[in-house]
């Protein structure tokens, strides 16, 4: 969506990250990146009994689920199912690099993009609960005059609308249209302050709490928030709060540093000219320049949805969701918005938990069920301005996130 749904798309192009999104799908890449497609469950020896165990989902299931993302054109996938018992299913399918047959790494580095909001999230509601802020304080209690001019007014926004995404604050998230405007843009730096301030040169969507809309640009005002009422910058909270107690030891912001950590596939965004660019190099701004793993970010929602970050009042306030517009439901039908946590429907009944990503050619699609017993996280390296492409991308992709959730074959669904 950094982020899910575009940030400076226009209201009638619904997306989920910013304009650095991109194009339609790379068939040259298909036929080697199945050859290089590979499966395992980490950590577990063969089982001679598998033959003859319950259509639950099964290696084989995922490894399927994989191969479909990339038959669309994507360069390469990589997920991972966590389960109660600690068992983990992993597979890979494409290839880590375009026009190579290094096989997509089972455990690679990628750009998380708006699932960060997820750990934003979870560091406001914890101050929330140490009595250091609250959810009804308004922007100008913290940041007077931050929010002001063409209608906009952070006397009237709360931080629970900022979280929503009720605010009404208009996006304006600097991205990438051509492959021209990448090689001339990529290395670009932006201070919060600057990201504000060209939100601040549209009037709001809507008058704050009477409708929803995706802001990259409110979450860059909660950051301003957490320094201001810890003192500390937004990413030391982050990292003292969440990723270290949790071990997500693979979790980490690159700061201007343009690339990812080792082992990583690259990143492919295809422009509306139908032209295929390598972006994996490139600084991105704010929390969605987060990069992960598939095993940090399942353990993150496995400890979020197990109470293991909030208090049970915190996490009903997280939970307390509200409809998101009909454009963005195109991406993420039935779904509806939290505090950072989108909600949306198991089609074996219940609901999972989630917040997907997508930036600089990366494409990241999670969800925990309701108690994190069973989380599934998958990444996919090429992104695509072509809205019918990225519908077809983000349908197959939850498919996926359902049948792990869920723990249905397909075997079983064939029967």
């Amino acid at each position: 969506m950094s982020s899910t749904p575009t940030a400076s798309a226009p209201k009638h192009r619904p997306s989920p990250q910013r304009h650095r999104r991109i194009g339609r799908g790379w068939p040259a890449v298909a036929a080697v990146a199945l050859a290089t497609a590979g499966v395992a469950i980490a950590g577990q020896p063969p089982d001679d009994a598998a033959v003859t165990s319950p259509p639950v989902y099964q290696p084989g299931d995922l490894r399927r689920d994989t191969s479909a993302l990339q038959a669309l054109g994507i360069s390469g996938v990589q997920a991972r199912v966590t389960t109660a018992s600690g068992r983990d299913l992993v597979a890979t399918s494409g290839v880590a690099v375009a026009g190579t047959n290094r096989p997509v790494p089972r455990d690679g580095y990628f750009r998380i993009a708006s699932t960060g909001k997820a750990l934003m999230a979870t560091v406001i509601l914890q101050l929330v609960d140490e009595g250091r802020l609250s959810l009804d304080h308004t922007v100008d209690r913290w940041l007077p005059g931050v929010i002001d001019g063409n209608g906009n007014d952070g006397r009237k926004i709360t931080v629970r609308q900022l979280l929503q995404n009720t605010s009404g604050l208009h996006d304006d998230m600097p991205g990438f249209e051509t492959p021209q405007q990448y090689y001339q843009h990529r290395y670009d730096t932006y201070t919060p302050e600057q990201i504000v301030a060209r939100a601040m040169k549209h009037h709001p969507d809507f008058r704050p709490g009477t409708g929803w809309s995706y802001s990259n640009t409110g979450y860059v005002v909660l950051g301003m928030i957490v320094e201001k009422a810890t003192g500390r910058p937004w990413q030391e909270e982050v990292e003292s709060r969440i990723l270290k107690p949790l071990g997500m030891n693979h979790t980490y912001l690159p700061g201007t540093t343009s690339t990812l950590r080792r082992p990583h596939a690259d990143g492919y965004q295809v422009f509306a000219s139908g032209e295929r660019t390598n972006v994996t190099r490139q600084i991105v701004p704010d929390l969605g320049g987060y990069v992960s793993t598939t095993a940090d970010v399942n353990r993150f929602f496995q400890s979020l949805l197990g109470g293991r970050l909030l208090s049970e009042a915190r996490m009903a306030e997280m939970r307390d969701t509200v409809p998101i517009d009909k454009k963005i439901e195109a991406i993420w039908p039935g779904g509806r918005y939290g505090l950072g946590l989108v909600n949306r429907a198991l089609t074996c009944g219940g609901s999972y938990w989630s917040h997907e990503g997508g930036e600089a050619g990366y494409i990241t699609l999670n969800g925990a069920t309701d108690d994190g017993s069973r989380t599934v996280t998958v990444s996919m390296t090429t992104s695509f301005n072509d809205f019918d492409t990225t519908l077809r991308q983000h349908k197959t992709a939850s498919e996926l996130v359902d049948r792990a959730l869920c723990n249905t074959s397909h075997n079983r669904q064939e029967d």
